[in-house]
Order: C-alpha cells, then structure tokens, then sequence
C-alpha cells in the first residue's frame, strides 16, 4: 500500500525495541515530514554512535574512550560496586543521586533457557577488580525476576568467600501502588524489608 522506500522505513523501524507497526508508521511519517536537515541530524547521530560507542575496560559500561564517565571521575568512591546486568541500568541508578560508588555491567543475566552461563558475562573481570581488596561492598541491583534472582544468588556464593559484603537493593511495593493488586512475591518482600517509622 505505501510506496517501497517508506515501506522499507516502516520494516526497519518495527524493528526497534517497544516500536510496534502503528508507532512505526507514524515515526515514517513524521519523518517524510520533517525537515531534510532533521533526517540527516537523526541518521548522523545513529552513525555516530555506532561508530564511537564501546565498552568501558573497566566496567563494562558503555563508553567513548577506555574508561567509561563514572570510572574515569576520581570522586567516585571504589569502595562499593554495583553490579547490574545492562548498561542502561546504569543510569537507572545514576537518576537517583543516591549512590557515589562504582559500577559493573554484567551483558545479561545466568539464563539456562537461552544457554547463558556464567562464562557468558561479565563475571571474570569482577572477579579480577575484588581481587584487589579495595572494594568493601558489592551491591547487586539485577532485576527482581528468576533470572536474576538467580544470578544474584550465584554471584553471592562466588563473592563471599573474599570477604566482601554482599547486599541486594531491596525490593517491596511501588508508591502509589494498592496492597490488593501485589502479588504475593512482592508484598512478602515489602514485609521482610520493612522500616522503623522514625
């Protein structure tokens, strides 16, 4: 029905994550619409980011040198690290202004049914940066789900042993949320962490 180039744009933009077809065509749209300039301004960036994007040596976080954006700032304290499994939990985090340590990309989670191991992620250079000692506490911040569940019980098993304190960031009942509609995983957790009023 549309004419083959924006067919084409249509196809590749369904492709993207959270995109369906009807949010597909109107992005096609929006783009034959819009300025040249805009296109060129949109597309230049998707190159560029393609080009210069890596992976930080340290952390595993995305970056445009060596080191990523935290571990290059000296006022980051080594003293924690937290360990997430993408690099877009990373600024997750970072949003709440509430954490000043460091941070560590796993690439994913232990996932037997898609055949993610262990040796599949970034667990060996973990391994390597506590090595060292500085390090007095690991946070692990991987999704409340089986797998990642499961993966933060097998990185406590493979932490503890090097003295380092391994916590979990809590997990309970979302504000604004009504006790009828959590499930009962969730609402278990809220009590288990609940807090003293002051």
């Amino acid at each position: 029905m549309y004419s083959q180039s924006v067919q084409a744009l249509i196809d590749e933009l369904s492709r993207l994550p959270g995109i369906g077809p009807k949010g597909a065509q109107r992005l096609a749209f929006h783009m034959v619409k819009a300025p040249a300039e805009t296109v060129a301004d949109l597309a230049n960036a998707m190159l560029e980011v393609k080009a210069k994007i890596r992976f930080c040596d340290v952390c595993g976080n995305y970056a445009e040198d060596d080191q990523c954006l935290v571990c290059a700032n000296t006022r980051r304290s080594g003293d924690a690290i937290c360990i997430v499994e993408e690099a877009k939990d990373v600024e997750a985090i970072e949003r709440t202004g509430e954490y000043m340590g460091r941070y560590h990309v796993l690439g994913g989670v232990i996932d037997p049914i898609n055949n993610i191991g262990p040796d599949e992620l970034n667990i060996a250079s973990l391994m390597r940066r506590l090595s060292s000692g500085d390090t007095q506490e690991v946070i692990v911040a991987t999704n409340p789900n089986v797998a990642g569940e499961a993966t933060a019980a097998y990185l406590a098993r493979l932490i503890a042993p090097l003295g380092v304190t391994v916590s979990r960031l809590a997990s309970g009942l979302p504000v604004g949320g009504d006790l009828e509609y959590a499930d009962e995983i969730t609402l278990g957790r809220a009590f288990a962490g609940r807090r003293v009023v002051a």
